[in-house]
């Protein structure tokens, strides 16, 4: 009987579509990953754009291309986002359907459709293809029971006050503790949209996938049960050999829009913990002022720091800084942030608190200093700070500035302080429950097993 599910298992075969951007296509692609070595066929679909810039997949991973109508340059070539998702919105299921046409008649049976939350329009395609239909979250639950509650009616926008905020499933909550599309509401209105409308048609969905484990989110996951019955936490969805080690040479993510700068051996050369690395990840861009007030908080810190700079946002840099502070720290422009953050040389994260960046920090047991920019970093930055205890927030002045005195104050906190250490423990403790959720009859890799399982039976 074992056998006979075990050769079943390695016939099916899922088509995994991931929103084309980096912070969505690696968890989708580690998940994808996960599903192989247990056996399962994948196809990574995304734009035709990204599939260029995929520079490699592991052999047994086919992908795909659908158009978001802008092949050449993605998202960069429209003139907003709103112009993109509407382009996007008419090529995207149009060319879905054609791919499933052909792969279906080459003999190239599709048994499950898991899709991107932040394309709904899948679920209709997958349903019109008699396909099973997985979404994928690529948020934690707790900002997504947010989004939800908008989505319902449950929370008006625009906020008519600054009172305390009391939704099902969550602790009582401030304005600024929501993602940045409903407190500034109307700042960004197409991703407002988009983040909100994933939830138009999730009922409707066989399961619901999210990246998460139980143990982070246990109540928000109870209270989302009720209403998304298949709901999975599938998380942590970073390489097997940062987390269970299980996979072997699953070490990497194989895709990232920047090449990574060597600055492993400067950080061997350093003490234990005594280093910062610093991080805003690939999409915010900071401001002149801003770039200047965390250049100046670290100086006056003098803690050793690891600060990653795109090339883009170099030329922001204050003048004079790198040959200033060559001796405590160094900047490049991207690095293995895994591998860093996996050193033991780093003391702490300085963190735009982005969902993969928290949890990476998280599953590896480094603590965080939080400076959201946008989106739903506001809200994991609550998280970070007052619901798991692992970090601290640096609070905004009245212009929306993160000021150097409020950086060099929580790097002194969590560095120097009795504070650090609690935190340092409380993080560990975490990222044991991390790996422990993922490793073998955890409770992640339970819910992947019910969801294979469920593949293999229908």
């Amino acid at each position: 009987m074992e056998k006979e599910y075990e050769t079943k298992r390695k016939r099916v075969h899922c088509l995994v579509l991931a929103y084309p951007h980096q912070g969505h296509i690696n968890p989708m692609l580690q998940f994808s990953k996960r599903l192989q070595h247990d056996g399962v066929r994948v196809t990574l679909v995304t734009s035709h754009f990204y599939c260029k810039t995929i520079p490699k997949l592991p052999a047994s991973i086919t992908l795909e291309g659908i158009s978001d109508g802008f092949d050449d340059g993605g998202i960069a070539e429209a003139e907003s986002i709103k112009a993109y998702l509407d382009r996007f919105w008419k090529s995207g299921p149009q060319t879905l359907s054609e791919l499933l046409e052909r792969l279906i008649s080459c003999g190239n049976l599709i048994d499950c459709l898991v899709y991107d939350s932040f394309l709904p329009w899948t679920l209709d395609i997958a349903k019109k293809h008699d396909l099973t239909c997985a979404v994928f979250l690529t948020q934690p639950l707790f900002v997504n029971c947010v989004y939800h509650h908008v989505q319902k009616g449950n929370l008006k926008v625009p906020l008519v006050n600054n009172n305390s905020i009391s939704l099902p499933g969550l602790p009582l909550l401030q304005p600024f503790d929501l993602p940045s599309f409903i407190y500034s509401y109307g700042t960004y209105s197409a991703s407002f949209e988009l983040v909100v409308n994933q939830f138009s048609n999730i009922e409707k969905a066989d399961w619901v996938l999210c990246n998460t484990f139980y143990e982070l989110e246990k109540e928000v996951t109870e209270w989302l049960m009720k209403i998304w019955p298949k709901l999975k936490t599938i998380g942590p969805t970073i390489p097997s050999m940062f987390l269970d080690k299980r996979v072997k040479d699953d070490d990497e993510y194989d895709f990232s829009l920047f090449k990574s700068e060597e600055c492993v051996k400067w950080m061997d050369e350093k003490p234990k913990g005594s280093i910062v690395y610093v991080s805003f990840g690939s999409f915010s861009t900071l401001s002149e002022v801003q770039m200047e007030e965390v250049a100046f908080g670290l100086q006056e810190s003098g803690c050793n720091f690891l600060w990653v700079v795109r090339a883009t946002e170099m030329g922001k840099i204050p003048k004079d800084f790198e040959t200033v502070n060559s001796e405590k720290g160094l900047v490049v422009t991207w690095c293995s942030q895994l591998k860093v953050l996996e050193h033991k040389g780093v003391g702490c994260f300085v963190t735009h608190c982005g969902w993969n960046s928290t949890l990476e920090a998280l599953s590896l047991g480094v603590p965080m200093i939080a400076m959201p920019q946008w989106t739903d970093q506001t809200t994991n930055a609550k998280l970070i700070e007052d619901v798991w205890k692992i970090g601290l927030r640096v609070s905004l002045d009245d212009k929306g500035i993160f000021r150097r005195e409020g950086l060099k104050h929580a790097l002194k906190k969590i560095m120097e302080t009795e504070i650090g250490i609690e935190i340092k423990r409380k993080v560990i403790q975490w990222k044991n429950l991390a790996a422990k959720s993922i490793d073998e009859g955890g409770s992640s890799d339970m819910n992947i097993r019910d969801f294979m399982q469920s593949l293999v039976h229908s």
